[in-house]
Order: structure tokens, then sequence, then C-alpha cells
């Protein structure tokens, strides 16, 4: 299905993709040897691989910022959030970033500890309605719970389930554990004597400025104002076609998902993130430093965010997956000063990845954005 770019902040498509593309330029005071330049020509080329890429991954809608620093370089919509409609997507169209909302969550618990309403280490068992969850879990087993361990005197922690080491003996090993990460809003919750959702709007989306963003579930529909320009979604039929898909169940106020956001509202929090406006410097580097298993093997995931080591630079990432509806994938390379965030209206985003591993490096969008800024 042949797509068109959407031009940020105009209303109706123009034929021609580089005619459809916003390109942001960078500061204009930087110094003699200014970098902007060679930016600016560097999203461009990046963009026209996104777009081949998303054509052959037959993505319906593409919104995609790229951050040098704390400065955009490229803020652009491919595609559309409705097909039928024919509404472009923009930089400000909301998407449903489904697990990229672990790396939101993540900065509220430690929020929390700042504050010293939360504590990563009190055992989870100490919490209101942990003992009944964790046998139902225990007895449900299937991927994600056939070894979680239903003893209560094994102590598991906020810390664990913020590191995805819950599964096994916790703290021992690396296993991608959405339900349980979900259920880590009820000790945020109980603890600071708030909903969850509550939680995030004070100490995420009011300092980082982010208006074009807010969390839903069963009991807290999302905002008009959102919902008539959230991008519809959309999967790939066996025949090839690209089809309209169900909207995504409603579920609880958990931690795991249920965020709804603009790739610049995104690109506002990674700003407000690493300006020190949501945690410390320090609550922020504890979130970005790789776990360790006992034997002192490093373990791809910090708190709420992946976190690895490729070819000797730090790479710091979260997707979002739900299933034949949304994907999302937001990545920083620090010895870069670079950041890359995508979020799409289909499964395209994703690539084949283990629930005990982490391979960013299977994503075409990935590899194209480290050879188009080089280091």
């Amino acid at each position: 299905m042949k797509q068109r770019c959407a031009w940020v902040g105009t209303s109706r498509p123009r034929p021609g993709i580089f005619l459809l593309i916003f390109i942001s330029a960078l500061a204009a005071t930087r110094a003699a040897a200014d970098p902007s330049a060679s930016d600016r020509a560097a999203g461009r080329k990046f963009l026209a691989q996104v777009e081949a890429i998303r054509e052959g991954a037959k993505i319906p809608g593409l919104a995609v910022v790229v951050l040098r620093g704390s400065e955009t370089v490229l803020a652009a919509g491919l595609g559309y959030a409705d097909v039928a409609a024919r509404r472009p997507v923009t930089a400000d169209t909301p998407f449903n970033i489904a697990s990229v909302a672990k790396p939101i969550s993540a900065v509220v618990a430690l929020r929390l500890v700042e504050l010293g309403e939360l504590d990563l280490d009190r055992p989870l068992a100490s919490f209101e309605d942990f003992a009944e969850y964790r046998v139902s879990a225990r007895a449900a087993g299937g991927l994600f719970f056939s070894d979680f361990d239903a003893d209560p005197k094994v102590a598991l922690t906020l810390r664990h389930v913020l590191a995805m080491t819950a599964n096994g003996t916790p703290g021992t090993r690396f296993f991608y554990n959405p339900p349980v990460y979900s259920w880590a809003s009820r000790p945020m919750a109980q603890a600071a004597k708030t909903s969850f959702s509550e939680l995030t709007a004070r100490h995420v989306f009011m300092p980082a400025g982010m208006a074009d963003s807010a969390r839903q579930h069963r009991k807290l529909p999302l905002p008009a104002n959102l919902a008539a320009r959230l991008a519809k979604p959309y999967h790939v039929a066996p025949d090839g076609e690209v089809v309209p898909s169900a909207a995504p169940a409603a579920q609880g106020d958990g931690a795991a998902g249920g965020v709804i956001a603009t790739a610049n509202d995104l690109a506002r929090f990674d700003r407000a993130l690493t300006e020190g406006k949501l945690i410390s410097a320090e609550s922020r580097r504890l979130m970005w430093t790789a776990g360790r298993a006992p034997d002192g093997r490093a373990l791809p995931y910090g708190l709420g965010w992946f976190v690895q080591e490729q070819a000797g630079e730090k790479w710091i990432w979260h997707t979002g997956l739900w299933d034949g509806a949304y994907s999302a994938l937001y990545i920083k390379f620090p010895g870069r000063d670079l950041t890359l965030i995508l979020l799409a209206n289909s499964e395209g985003l994703n690539w084949q990845q283990n629930l005990d591993e982490a391979a960013p490096e299977r994503s075409p969008f990935v590899m194209a954005l480290l050879a188009d800024f080089p280091r």
C-alpha cells in the first residue's frame, strides 16, 4: 500500500516525499564549526531510508524524531494516522506507545524514592494484595509465570520487578516479564496514597510539558482531544493487505503500558529527563546502569530500560508492542549524544527477540540511524 509522507505543521498532504518532510534546524547560535548543517543532511538521508523501510514493512503511519542532545534534528510524519480518511501522521499525532511506558513508570518510581515515599527494597509481600497476586500468577503458569516463585519467604522487591529479574531466584537473571512489571503500579500507588495515573501526570507529564500525553485504563478514558487525533491501528493480513485492527482491549492502571503520547512529547520527556527536571542525576544514573548477576555478568536491563554495550558503545532503549496494532522504539546513544523516537500504528517496528535476550541491532531503523549519524 503506497503512502504519502506528512509535512509536519500542515493539515493536508502534498505530493513528493522530500516536499512532505519537515527537518527542524539546530540552534543557529553554535560556533563557526556548526554541526547543524551536517546533522540536517544526515537527517534527510536517514528519513529517506526510514520511508523505504516503512514501505517495505507496510507500516501505515510512522512518526519519527531524532535529537542531538536537547536539539531536534528531525521531527516528521510518514504515511497516515487514518488510511481511509487520508489523515496524515505528524510528530504531534498521538499513538499508543505500549511498553515504552515502562521507562516513564520507572521515573515515577525513582521520583517517589527521592521524595521518601517509596523503598525499592521493601519486600513486595508486605504490600496489600501481593500474596494473592503471587499465588494466582504462579498457578496460571505459562510463559511468564512457570518459574515465578509463589513462596512468600522469597524476598521479591520492587527493584527486582523494575530490573526484570523477578523470575526464578529474584535478582539472578534477566527475563522480560510485562505482567509482573504492570503490577508495580500497585505498591507505588499504595505508598503515595494516590492513583498511579495521577502519579504519572504529577511527576512526568506536567513537569515535562507533555500536554499531548495521557494515561488510559478501564476507569480512565482518553481525553476527547487526544482520542480524536489518535492514530488508528492496523495489521498486515495473510494476503499481504494492510487492514484495520480492533482497538487494544482496556487494561487496568498498570505500570507496563497504558500511555498515549506523541513523538514530540516523548522528545519533551527525554529533554526533561536528561536536564534533571524529573529525577536527579544520581537517580538517572541508577536507572541507566545495567544490572549484574551474582556471578558478575552484566544483564541487559537497568530499571525500566534496556541498557547494553554494543561494540564499545552504550545503548539505552525500550521498545513497545501491542500485537497487531501499535509498536514503538525509543533508543539513546549517549556516546553520540543521539536519540531516536519512532511510533507506528502497526507492529512493523517489532523484531524477533526472546524474553531472555535483547537484540536492538536487529532493527533496520537503528542500523540506518547509526550509519547516517556516525561517531
